[in-house]
């Protein structure tokens, strides 16, 4: 049976389902463009984007935000008019450029994580492009939506809440989230229950609906139909795209998802300030007792300090894109060993629609 149509505001996207974002260089025009022809929603990171532009070294910001520029409305011509939304950590340095780019380029809809984005219904304005915070917990929902609700006298299109299963940088902190880990899964299950029934409680109030997208761990239909099932209205999805031939990263490291063991998969220290999830490898090993070596700062994150910090994320970033497997940092989900194969993006949205 085919999955139901999601709906955020006056959008009807015909699969309920949202391809994350992934950065740096994984989910650009070529993934979010061919995820939303399908019917979902595609999504370009706006962790440094520009990464492979020439001027990128000399001149990050302004080279981040021509090529943010390019890659939304290559995606939407790629989508042949599907809808398009860009991830912004909240954490990043120039974050309301990057809103003001999203806005001006015509992308749909703007999701925001890495940090509670208190400021970012002042920055949208009386733009119509669409934005959800990500939550992992019901204190964060009711911290940033009260402070929205009353403050602002708005509240976001819809929510993404993301679980301890998630790739990359997690919204927990690493106690919160080895002590989630440790329990059964039936335990977030009751969180995401809580988080739903405290957005759905706005939705008289402001007389429309509130779409709640859980993320984290979303692997297959079973997954996808368990979350429908708890009071969700779609899933966000991005280690599943990964291993695909669309995705914007080097096969080198599409073959690393493909190799990986389950107990490959491990928690990582970032920069950013919270605990992540990668493929463990020399790198990872190295950076546990010793620091890199920080030439250059990329000024990417509010607060990263380079004459701390254990290495620059930006570099590591950038080293697994270009598919330098070994000197870098794999983020993927707690599912990534799932992967066996290199696939298509439309077969992936087949399977999970039927």
């Amino acid at each position: 049976m085919k999955l139901k149509p999601l709906h955020i505001g006056d959008l009807t996207i015909p699969v309920p389902i949202i391809q994350g974002g992934m950065g740096v260089g994984i989910s650009l025009s070529s993934l979010a463009g061919a995820v939303a022809k399908e019917g979902a929603i595609g999504v370009i990171s706006a962790a440094q984007p520009g990464f492979l532009s020439n001027d990128f070294l000399t001149n990050t910001i302004e080279t981040n935000l021509k090529s943010l520029a390019y890659h939304i409305k290559k995606a939407k011509e790629i989508s042949n008019g599907g809808i398009i939304g860009v991830n912004i950590m909240r954490a990043a340095t120039h974050y309301s450029d990057y809103v003001s780019c999203c806005i001006e380029n015509g992308a749909d809809i703007i999701i925001s994580g890495a940090g509670l984005p208190m400021e970012l219904p002042d920055l949208i304005g009386t733009a119509s492009i669409k934005f959800a915070p990500i939550v992992s917990s019901e204190k964060a929902a009711k911290v940033l939506l009260h402070r929205w609700d009353k403050k602002e006298k708005r509240m976001p299109d819809f929510v993404v809440i993301e679980g301890p299963k998630a790739g990359g940088h997690l919204g927990f902190s690493e106690k919160e989230l080895l002590s989630w880990l440790e329990k059964e899964d039936k335990y977030y299950d009751e969180e995401v229950k809580n988080i739903i029934s405290y957005i759905k409680g706005f939705e008289q109030k402001y007389n429309r609906a509130f779409p709640v997208i859980f993320a984290g761990g979303v692997y297959d239909r079973n997954d996808i139909d368990h979350y429908i099932n708890l009071g969700c209205d779609g899933v966000q999805m991005a280690t599943r795209f990964v291993a695909t031939e669309e995705c914007d990263a080097d096969i080198e490291y599409k073959m690393a998802y493909v190799a990986a063991k389950k107990e490959d998969i491990t928690i990582v220290k970032s920069p950013v300030g919270m605990p992540g999830r990668a493929i463990n490898n020399p790198f990872v090993e190295l950076r546990k007792n010793e620091k890199e070596n920080i030439t250059k700062c990329y000024r990417c994150l509010e607060k990263c300090n380079p004459a701390t910090t254990p290495y620059c994320i930006t570099e590591a970033l950038i080293r697994a894109a270009k598919g330098n497997t070994k000197d870098s940092l794999l983020f993927c989900g707690a599912n990534a060993y799932k992967v066996d194969k290199i696939t298509t993006v439309k077969q992936i949205i087949e399977e999970l629609n039927q």
